[in-house]
């Protein structure tokens, strides 16, 4: 068995780190969007939605809504018309970037 201090014993996965970190990107297309917005550093909603296929309009715009509640993702609206709207990794975002290469470099070694 591998002892590691995020997985105590008897304590809940949910009271864990790992299980804190999960909570941020479970989700059938959260690592997609962190990764095209670590590649592009800008992209727009449109851009994401060519860049993910098979996602919907509307779980596209749920999953940017959560991915900036909890503050992984930057949004920015331009006044303009058309409307402006551009998506960006924060720092807390993009300190998750190491994690998205490491589960890379394991797909990349084990498929």
């Amino acid at each position: 068995m591998i002892e590691s201090p995020c997985i105590a014993g008897d304590t809940p996965i949910s009271e864990t780190g790992i299980g804190y970190t999960l909570s941020l990107i479970n989700g059938r297309y959260k690592i997609m969007i962190l990764y095209w917005l670590s590649v592009n550093s800008v992209m727009r909603f449109n851009q994401l939605k060519r860049h993910i296929e098979k996602i919907s309009f509307k779980t596209l715009s749920n999953t940017l809504k959560e991915l900036e509640r909890d503050e992984l993702v930057i949004r920015k609206e331009y006044p303009q018309i058309p409307p402006k709207v551009e998506y960006r990794l924060s720092m807390r975002g993009r300190s998750l970037l190491p994690i998205i290469d490491a589960m890379c470099e394991w797909g990349e070694n084990n498929r």
